[in-house]
């Protein structure tokens, strides 16, 4: 069997085995559903008053427009998430593996250990994609009641982020779970993922809000910025409808500020090519530390000579 042969049939193999597993399925499909509902309840108002404060007390403008920032930074706050969290829940194949045996089967048969690593990558990558674009068109069918201003543009940079962000969210899960050998120590690692990562991304709260040591030390995490590519095209719509319709410029500034749009490395502005930068080669040195860990841990150990 040749190698390429071997990848397609792992990948076709592992997302058969999520998709079967339908418990796991409705639950990776409706925790963004869940976040949604959460974000909106408890976080809409917050953040709406925290937008007309910043606004002149006389100044008359459109409602819809608040509506529709809140909106999309809840929205981009929401995938920022669920793109993490859903890969750690779409990798339960690999440790379903070590559990079940199967993984000492494959090691066995004539299957490099590259292949075994790219075959889990891709179908887990596959895996949290298909839950990432569900919970991405659901967004956006909210985001169409609340305040539509994207245009046709925006929605491909924002899928495009969306992709990026699950990559990058795959090759964390498959370089963390690696060591893992049952569900419940993958159930555990994910609770820490989702109870954590949403604060170190500044998706439960923007990065603005934070002193200014920590947001220092959060901007060396690849994560920040792809939260912020996501604030960036969800909301550059409604900034230019802000900007036509005559918001003042201080107000639109701050605005952003909240939104984290315009992310801070030591005092240096990070531009949206340079946080794709980023964010492109952290996804290449987390998947080659993942094939390279494999590779290690399943290279033949070389018998010493007696003497």
């Amino acid at each position: 069997m040749s190698e390429k042969t071997a990848t397609l049939a792992l990948i076709k193999r592992n997302v058969k085995c999520f998709f079967k597993d339908k418990g796991m399925f409705i639950t990776s499909l409706i925790t963004p559903i869940i976040l949604l509902f959460l974000y909106v309840t408890f976080l809409y108002d917050v953040y709406k008053t925290t937008y007309v404060e910043v606004l002149p007390p006389d100044f008359v403008y459109d409602e819809k427009l608040i509506d529709g920032m809140v909106g999309g930074l809840l929205l981009s706050s929401l995938l920022a998430v669920s793109t993490i969290t859903v890969s750690f829940c779409a990798n339960l194949a690999m440790v379903q593996d070590k559990v079940t045996g199967a993984r000492r089967d494959f090691t066995i048969a004539p299957i490099k250990p590259r292949t075994l690593a790219i075959g889990y990558y891709i179908s887990t990558a596959i895996n949290a994609l298909i839950i990432a674009f569900v919970a991405t068109l659901l967004g956006c069918v909210y985001l169409a009641f609340s305040g539509w201003y994207l245009s046709f543009t925006d929605v491909l940079a924002f899928l495009l982020d969306v992709l990026l962000l699950t990559l990058f969210g795959t090759a964390l899960s498959s370089l963390i779970c690696y060591p893992l050998t049952s569900q419940g120590q993958l159930s555990a690692v994910g609770t820490i993922i989702s109870a954590g990562y949403g604060f170190i991304c500044g998706a439960y709260m923007p990065l603005s809000q934070y002193g200014g040591g920590l947001q220092k030390v959060l901007s060396f995490f690849p994560g920040t910025y792809g939260t912020s590519l996501l604030r960036n095209h969800a909301l550059q719509g409604v900034y230019e409808e802000m900007q036509a319709q005559g918001f003042p410029k201080e107000a639109l500034e701050e605005m952003r500020a909240v939104a984290d749009c315009d992310p801070q490395f030591f005092s240096h502005t990070v531009e949206v090519w340079q946080m794709y930068l980023i964010l492109g080669v952290s996804i290449a040195l987390l998947v080659f530390a993942y094939i390279l860990i494999n590779y290690l841990s399943n290279r033949p150990k070389k018998s010493k000579d007696k003497k």
